[in-house]
């Protein structure tokens, strides 16, 4: 089985209605071809991300507020993160999980389980961008997520950064770290790289 092949099967699953009893129709989100350089892992996208089918977006055309400030954190144009053969956009979980009383739903682990380690399988990416808790807990299991976001680090043989989810709701976590914005000068210097390495080390 091929990429396309696997991403045709993932958009039909239906596991959080038949299963899990999710009370919507799920609609799994898959953003990015085999030979993107950059494979972006998240948490689920959101709600609107999930209605328009583009990940980070309020619709095809708007960024939403963690999309915006994604992009300005990596130093590239809109046009270059939404380009499906540069970025490949993932997540733990690939549909809108719900919304719970103090917001959305955690990612359910099965959709990872059943999905992600077989979608990673078809990419070789130059780096890999990790946000959040969710997504660093499973590429790295049992480490520290704040000694993560602050480590260079290896995921598959490849470069990787643990970023902070860039939510305006994780405000928190940005008061409470204030070096993180020295790490957005090593992300850039990451994806400059990603982007012009002609040469993919293997």
């Amino acid at each position: 089985m091929g990429l396309l092949e696997f991403q045709s099967k993932l958009k039909g699953c239906r596991y959080c209605r038949d299963v899990l009893g999710l009370k919507f129709e799920p609609k799994p989100l898959v953003w990015g071809r085999e030979g993107a350089r950059i494979v972006v892992i998240g948490q689920a996208p959101s709600m609107s991300a999930g209605l328009c089918g583009r990940p980070f977006s309020k619709d095809l055309e708007t960024p939403d507020a963690s999309g915006r400030r994604l992009i300005e954190w990596l130093g590239v144009q809109e046009r270059t993160f939404f380009d499906p053969d540069i970025f490949y956009i993932t997540g733990v979980a690939h549909c809108y999980p719900g919304k719970g009383k103090g917001g959305d739903l955690p990612p359910p682990r099965v959709c990872a389980e059943m999905w992600l380690g077989e979608e990673l399988s078809y990419l070789s990416p130059r780096l890999f961008v990790i946000l959040g808790r969710y997504a660093a807990s499973w590429a790295f299991p049992k480490r520290k997520f704040e000694d993560l976001v602050f480590e260079e680090l290896e995921f598959r043989g490849r470069t990787a950064i643990v970023l902070p989810h860039p939510s305006p709701a994780n405000r928190g976590w940005f008061k409470a770290h204030p070096e993180f914005a020295g790490r957005l000068t090593v992300l850039r210097g990451l994806i400059s790289r990603a982007l012009t390495d002609s040469v993919l080390c293997t």
